[in-house]
């Protein structure tokens, strides 16, 4: 039964399926859109025997890794905190961020948002639209560096989308920081672990404004400027 589960779900096509069909799941709740395509990926990782060089998972975390992430996360918060995000919401206006607005001044429950952005944001999205659907996806379109490029994008733009309950900008700033995160697995195929960390840095900053209620305060300062 496991092997033929893991025949099924390792075909090429199956990505596609995937990618079409978890949005159905969207009409019953947001959140199983995303479930049920990690699903799918942990079913191929349980089928597996646990291989999880299958999503780019190839390298132990080391001081390098750390230190290289902490150093992109850093990047990435300047090129979209302090200029992308700023100039986007002066067209786009503000972030839709109701979803999380309740952490603002609530310690208790920034510590609860902390721990479930890392294990779901940070590494389940990265397994899920890197390591799942944006490596399938290039390997389906023929593994040659135009296949990956084009899987970036297109699984950029599903990365997009999925964050609409944060907008048109949420849709637009997401889709720009997904390709970003995109290209640093196109050059790292074996450590999607750099990116799990990435992701974590960034959305820590985030989530750390927001809950001293200092996310505005580029997005002023940009339109001071103007």
């Amino acid at each position: 039964m496991k092997t033929r589960i893991y025949n099924f779900l390792t075909q090429k096509y199956v990505v596609l399926v995937t990618m079409f069909v978890a949005p159905l799941f969207g009409f019953i709740d947001r959140n199983l859109v995303f479930f049920f395509g990690l699903g799918v990926a942990f079913m191929i990782l349980w089928g597996s025997n646990f291989d999880w060089s299958r999503f780019g998972i190839g390298k132990k975390i080391n001081k390098q890794t750390v230190f290289s992430s902490l150093k992109i996360s850093l990047l990435l918060f300047v090129g979209f905190y302090l200029i992308i995000d700023p100039i986007l919401q002066l067209f786009l206006g503000d972030f839709d961020l109701s979803s999380i607005n309740d952490i603002r001044g609530d310690f208790a429950g920034y510590m609860i948002l902390m721990v479930i952005m890392w294990i779901f944001a940070a590494f389940g999205e990265e397994l899920l639209f890197r390591g799942y659907y944006m490596k399938a996806l290039a390997e389906l379109l023929g593994n040659t560096k135009k296949s990956w490029l084009l899987s970036a994008f297109i699984t950029s733009t599903y990365f997009g989308v999925s964050h609409g309950y944060q907008g048109v900008i949420g849709i637009v700033s997401s889709f720009l920081w997904a390709f970003c995160i995109s290209m640093i697995f196109n050059r790292y195929k074996n450590n999607l672990l750099l990116l799990v960390l990435v992701h974590g840095f960034y959305d820590t900053i985030g989530i750390t404004l927001i809950y001293l209620n200092k996310d505005h305060i580029f997005s002023e300062w940009m339109l001071q400027l103007f």
